[in-house]
């Protein structure tokens, strides 16, 4: 839960405890409990720019998501599992968070939404 710590230990949101949250949440259900934590707090938007959030469909649900560093190309930072660290990258260099199905949303904290 990368986002939740930085946004929370830097003061752009107040605390808030996700658990339980089981990693493998996105394979078993279908509410849609990680992307709930960020529509809560955040407005969806179309282009996502730097320290916005994009999220991306893993399983049944959004269950991943990164701060945009950069927005052309988009580019994030996140924990990546298969990857094992926290690391920024060109989302079209990920094989797995480039495939279409992955559907990825763009939310703002500071932004109201584009239509």
């Amino acid at each position: 839960m990368l986002i939740v710590r930085v946004f929370v230990d830097t003061g752009l949101i107040p605390a808030f405890d996700p658990r339980p949250y089981t990693e493998d949440w996105h394979l078993h259900r279908s509410e849609e409990r990680y992307l709930g934590f960020v529509t809560d707090r955040c407005t969806e938007v179309k282009r996502p720019r730097s320290g916005d959030i994009v999220v991306f469909r893993y399983g049944r649900c959004y269950s991943h998501g990164g701060i945009v560093t950069s927005s052309d190309p988009l580019s994030m930072v996140h924990a990546f599992q298969p990857a094992g660290l926290v690391y920024e990258e060109m989302v079209a260099h990920n094989a797995e968070l480039a495939k279409p199905t992955r559907r990825p949303r763009a939310f703002s904290l500071w932004r109201e939404g584009e239509r």
